[in-house]
């Protein structure tokens, strides 16, 4: 099966070139805002108006003609994005927030297939549009040689805290041969526990941010101390900036590794269909959820569902923790009730009662022909995937 994934490798360069990546970027934000404020003014343009505009911002401005001509226009589609996600919200009732446009810092430049070019070895890559940025050593692109210039849709260079990356999302036909297992598991995830499955088992929540917080306090209060607009302020950031990174890396790598594991010991995968979205507006809660990283989790088990040709399904999460998985009574229980005792004499931990119903639930829609590849928010984004980090 076809599937888009990106390979990311950092940038080696010299601080002017830099310097002509930051101009590269604050042009194509630029350009994307432009866009965004051309559909305020004209509420009946569609994307190939917002296409359009992009030769016209060039002729305007001579710095943003130094622009290779796919960037703008990948600026002026991310745009669109935004405005056709507000719309299709704007039809939704159930969506409360409907997302209006907004102006946004642009931290990324992304190509199509012009304005770059690979060295034979694939180790540098030079920008040959108007900005003349030059060549740069890429670390952690050895896997690129292994594929065709034609699979590489698109360039995107990055800029984090620790440094600038380039991602390559290429096409692929990535399917890896595995023997059936035999075995079939469902997920209930929780905050005590990252998740208990069908059978008991339970796997510890790490809480990377938790285990971090006091050095990003410590952190916080040096970037405070630091006067506004001086070096040593930048520097604080910049640290700053690398420990939340860190954090986060720690977060998908867990999550990529784990979904990785579940998926290739099973043959059918059952997990919650979770609002994610919805329940961090619990304000006690809220920083405990947005740490488990459940929605990372879950994109990632239906990533790896489709290169291993596995079953993974997301059911609805309803009455799994008050329905005796026996004898199917409602039993209603608070937060802090760990343990689930029913009339029947069914006596089990909480979560693991939550999951054998999940995993009827995924038996239920399986047999019914309810079983569909998307997963809990109803989209699947490879492009947004980090082959790096499998």
């Amino acid at each position: 099966m076809l599937v888009l994934f990106v390979l990311e490798a950092k940038l080696r360069g010299s601080t002017k070139q830099f310097a002509i990546i930051d101009e590269m970027i604050r042009t194509a934000g630029f350009v994307r805002n432009s866009c965004i404020r051309h559909w305020m003014d004209n509420r009946d343009v569609g994307q190939y108006d917002l296409s359009a505009l992009c030769a016209v911002l060039a002729r305007e401005y001579e710095w943003a003609k130094k622009l290779n001509s796919q960037a703008r226009q990948a600026s002026a589609e991310r745009a669109w994005q935004s405005i056709k996600r507000f719309y299709d919200n704007c039809k939704n009732p159930s969506v409360k927030k409907k997302g209006y446009p907004k102006f946004k810092k642009s931290r990324s430049v992304e190509y199509k297939t012009t304005g770059y070019k690979l060295s034979e070895d694939r180790q540098s890559i030079t920008f040959i549009d108007g900005f003349k940025a030059g060549s740069f050593r890429m670390i952690g692109a050895f896997n690129l040689k292994y594929y065709q210039l034609e699979q590489i849709k698109r360039v995107r260079v990055v800029r984090r805290a620790d440094g600038y990356y380039a991602q390559f999302c290429i096409d692929h036909d990535r399917l890896e041969e595995v023997k059936p297992t035999e075995q079939i598991i469902a997920l209930d995830v929780g905050l005590m526990h990252f998740y208990t499955d069908n059978r008991g088992n339970k796997v510890d929540n790490p809480r990377h941010l938790k285990k971090s917080e006091k050095a990003l306090k410590r952190l916080g209060r040096r970037v405070s101390r630091k006067v506004k607009g001086s070096k040593k302020r930048r520097k604080a950031i910049n640290k700053l900036g690398r420990k939340h990174l860190k954090v986060s890396r720690q977060r998908k790598d867990f999550a990529v590794k784990l979904a990785r594991c579940v998926v290739k010991s099973n043959d059918l995968v059952v997990f919650e269909a979770l609002k994610v979205r919805n329940m961090v507006k619990h304000r006690h809660l809220a920083k405990s959820i947005s740490d488990a990283a459940w929605r990372q989790f879950f994109e990632w088990l239906e990533y790896y569902g489709i290169v291993f040709g596995k079953i993974v399904i997301a059911v609805p999460p309803q009455y799994t923790s008050t329905e005796c998985s026996l004898c199917h009574r409602i039993v209603k229980k608070s937060l802090s009730e760990r343990t689930h005792a029913c009339e029947c004499g069914c006596i089990l931990d909480r979560d693991e009662n939550a999951s054998r119903n999940l995993l009827a639930k995924g038996l239920e829609l399986l047999s019914r022909g309810g079983h569909s590849r998307i997963n809990a928010q109803g989209h699947l984004n490879l492009c947004q995937i980090s082959e790096s980090k499998a």
